[in-house]
């Protein structure tokens, strides 16, 4: 029997300049990366593994910043805020474009759902750890 629930799990990622790592992906636009946590993995491995896979950019994570529950779709999303260790910027399969981007162009570029709502929430230390249920 399949599982109910999907749990992903996503990183913003912010340079040393504070600008935001998002990625162009097919369906949603600009976002932050992120995907399904895989069998046996941490949240916080799936992070940074989906980070690699659809930016090319390796990070470490600073910090738990919270969880958002899509109840209508089952999907649990976890956020954690990291930094950039190595790697270059790659686009992927998953990801059209890659790049660095500061906040102000940020909030004109993630258009999708609550998205923008979850990166402003993870950059802000006074939300944490958040829990949003919608």
């Amino acid at each position: 029997m399949p599982p109910k629930h999907i749990v992903s799990a996503a990183a913003i990622v912010r340079n040393d300049q504070g600008h935001i790592l998002l990625i162009k992906g097919p369906k949603r636009g600009w976002e932050m990366p992120g995907g399904q946590v895989e069998e046996g993995e941490s949240l916080e491995q799936a992070a940074i593994r989906e980070v690699k896979e659809e930016s090319g950019i390796d990070i470490e994570v600073n910090r738990f910043c919270g969880v958002y529950q899509n109840t209508e779709k089952s999907i649990c999303n976890t956020l954690f805020l990291g930094k950039p260790i190595g790697g270059v910027c790659t686009p992927s399969e998953e990801s059209l474009e890659v790049g660095y981007f500061p906040l102000e162009e940020v909030k004109e570029m993630v258009t999708w759902g609550n998205f923008l709502e979850r990166i402003e929430n993870c950059l802000d230390e006074n939300q944490h750890p958040l829990y949003v249920a919608f």
